[in-house]
């Protein structure tokens, strides 16, 4: 079975990976977690060259690090996995990896990144979940409960 982990830097990345390591045999599977860098403006202007995408810059080394780690993870729990960082639309290019790579499942949060990039995302487990082509799972959060502020 080959697993595609959508993962960004929201802590529900979390609830993914212990969801995963949980329910998914160790056998015969292949994981690979993705993590997708999602520019302000998909394409550059004309006076800049095509993949120049500053903004960007100061966030690979932190989403290398989140790969690896949740990498790290996987692999002491036993499984055979690779990562993958890329740059697009972050809906899109869950699809489109999923595809490419042949993936059997998708594993993504229900939620993910808060505030602004939130809004320009829309809903990245819906759209995965209605056009993927293989099967999706969401893993919901439990809430947690609130503080008794004492």
């Amino acid at each position: 079975m080959k697993i595609l982990m959508g993962v960004d830097e929201s802590t529900y990345s979390g609830d993914v990976l212990k969801t995963i390591v949980k329910q998914i045999r160790v056998e015969d599977t292949e994981i690979r977690v993705l993590h997708v860098l999602q520019p302000i403006a998909l394409e550059a202007p004309p006076q800049m060259g095509p993949g120049y995408i500053p903004e960007l810059q100061d966030e690979k080394p932190l989403a290398r690090e989140l790969v690896e780690r949740i990498a790290k993870e996987l692999r002491g729990a036993g499984f055979k996995v690779d990562t993958a960082i890329t740059v697009g639309d972050v809906r899109e290019t869950i699809i489109d990896s999923a595809a490419e790579w042949h993936a059997d499942l998708i594993v993504v949060g229900s939620h993910g990144q808060r505030g602004l990039k939130r809004l320009l995302l829309g809903s990245v487990a819906e759209f995965v979940a209605r056009h993927a082509p293989c099967s999706v799972e969401v893993v919901r959060t439990q809430p947690k409960p609130p503080s008794s502020g004492l």
